[in-house]
């Protein structure tokens, strides 16, 4: 055996779980594949997801389909790791018999030792499989707010930060190889440290991040509204390299849903916390994530979701509908009593008031002059990022490739004029 397949499924957690994988791999001599169109290894790894009924149905069938190809003789060797199986395991074990092992979400690295090798690599080397130019750092695993829908305390745990020496040095490690921009994720952002330091540290962990020479883009996802570490917006507005972006799930407004969610802030609360930001970092792009459809969502409260969506007019929005997951409050308390196609629809008209605002925000940007970094070359174009655009979740920046005097290089920044938008893209060309 001296190739692997790894397969992603689910968010950059996920990835970056796998990346740690891969470089274990390597450093015994394997050569490793990431998310192959065809089967290139002896040893195939599918690292699930188990977030929502969506995913963990994607994740199944794409197990089952690999068992298949096991049982014609197509794939020696077949392993599942990651957040389905940590909370399926024996279940998993038991349906699915042609998968050699599962793995849950922490003890993965057991694969080495049980496939006859010894780990060679440090707990938290990586094989990039992003651009060269950006990483994922993820900060800390678990969560503690135990929100009445969410699996992922069942999934991942109580909230467990990593040191802030760990993080940094990690960081260092990454600028040395030429990384430049830093995505800092964790199921929850803003609890980091309570646990180590016993006060949240997410400001004091961005700073030294922010102080270490060659971090040029610095982007925070996954924070959470309730008792929001103001001393970050300080952060954001003084760090001219940490972008002036939030990625904070607010699922939804009224108070009667908050509260039947157990999210213990109100519709007032976040209203002022939205005004803080803006007041405090001026120029903020904030990112959220909405829920339509959870047990006892009327449709006054879906209106006065709506109402707060057209008032706020978010930079970026995803939303999705409830689905119950099992173990949850909601589904051992609730009955989830909202008609599918009621949640479809409400999903399709949040969303569609979403590409309006987006549209509208987006045409504002028209004659701005913006700085952007290029992610790569596709056909007759170069395609880019903004500050405050993360990678694969939000708008692109189209140069045409013969507007340019000269080829423009793959991580590197550059000045450009918007020159018009369509949907979610920008089109601009290179001041030089």
């Amino acid at each position: 055996m001296r190739s692997i397949d790894i397969i992603t499924m689910g968010c950059s957690k996920n990835l970056v779980d796998s990346e740690q994988l891969m470089r274990q791999f390597e450093a015994i001599g394997f050569t490793c594949y990431h998310n192959p169109d065809k089967h290139h290894g002896d040893v195939v790894v599918v690292n699930t997801c188990g977030f929502i009924g969506d995913a963990k149905e994607e994740s199944i069938n794409l197990i089952l389909s690999l068992s298949q190809d096991k049982t014609q003789g197509l794939l020696p060797h077949l392993y599942v790791m990651g957040c389905l199986s940590e909370r399926y395991l024996q279940e998993l074990t038991t349906e699915i018999p042609e998968v050699d092992k599962f793995y849950g979400k922490f003890d993965w690295r057991a694969l080495i030792s049980d496939l006859g090798f010894t780990p060679k690599a440090r707990a938290h080397e990586r094989v990039l499989t992003t651009p060269a130019h950006y990483a994922y750092i993820k900060i800390s695993e678990g969560c503690d707010r135990c929100c009445a829908y969410c699996a992922i305390p069942i999934i991942t745990g109580h909230h467990v930060s990593r040191p802030m020496e760990e993080i940094v040095e990690e960081v260092q490690s990454l600028v040395a190889r030429g990384v430049k921009e830093f995505q800092i994720i964790a199921q929850e952002l803003t609890y980091y440290g309570v646990d180590l330091y016993h006060e949240q540290r997410i400001a004091a962990l961005v700073e030294a991040i922010a102080d270490i020479p060659g971090v040029a883009w610095i982007r925070l996802h996954y924070a959470y509204p309730t008792h929001f570490p103001h001393d970050l917006l300080r952060v954001m507005r003084e760090r001219d390299n940490v972008c002036a972006y939030l990625d904070i799930a607010l699922q939804h407004i009224s108070d009667h849903m908050l509260q039947r969610m157990q999210r213990h802030i109100t519709k007032a609360e976040t209203l002022q916390l939205i005004e803080d930001m803006r007041r405090e970092v001026p120029g903020i792009c904030i990112r959220t994530t909405l829920m339509v459809g959870f047990p006892g969502e009327t449709d006054a409260d879906f209106q006065e979701l709506l109402d707060f969506v057209r008032q706020v007019r978010f930079d970026r929005m995803g939303a999705f509908a409830y689905s119950e997951e099992e173990g949850t409050y909601a589904a051992e308390h609730y009955t989830d009593d909202v008609p599918m196609a009621v949640k479809q629809q409400r999903l399709d008209t949040l969303m569609a008031l979403q590409q309006d605002i987006s549209e509208a925000l987006l045409t504002e940007r028209i004659g701005q002059r913006m700085r952007v970094i290029i992610d790569r070359k596709e056909g007759d174009w170069y395609v880019g990022r903004t500050a405050y655009d993360s990678p694969d979740v939000d708008c692109e920046v189209l140069i045409a490739a013969d507007t340019c005097r000269q080829p423009l290089t793959i991580g590197a920044f550059y000045d450009v004029h918007i020159d018009s938008t369509e949907e979610f893209d920008l089109y601009a060309t290179v001041i030089d």
